[in-house]
């Protein structure tokens, strides 16, 4: 199973910007001309699609191993989050939001 988690735009390219800047470095391809994938583990994906009645609307969460080292490298880029919040079992969460208003939430510990 492969899953693709798809965060609507207005702007390809300027989502494009935003989400590598987040991301980093990691494996992405085009599929056509108003989509672009980033490929985040052997089978999960993240991809902006061109969609401007839906822009704005997305809800994304990412859950990585080490979410300190996660914002601290995304800042280095430019990206800082919105809000953070601590739940009662300890998992932490960075609330991120691209230029559309979609919202991408990182949790870990």
């Amino acid at each position: 199973m492969e899953v693709f988690a798809g965060v609507p735009v207005t702007d390809l390219e300027r989502a494009i910007d935003w989400f590598e800047q987040l991301l980093g470095d990691v494996e992405s391809f085009d599929p056509n001309d108003v989509e672009r994938v980033w490929t985040l583990a052997e089978h999960g994906h993240v991809y902006a699609v061109v969609a401007p009645a839906d822009a704005g609307h997305g809800h994304v969460t990412l859950f990585v191993d080490d979410l300190t080292g996660f914002l601290t490298s995304a800042e280095s880029r430019g990206v800082v989050p919105e809000s953070q919040e601590t739940y009662d079992n300890g998992v932490r969460k960075a609330i991120f939001r691209d230029p559309d208003g979609n919202e991408v939430g990182v949790g870990g510990r």
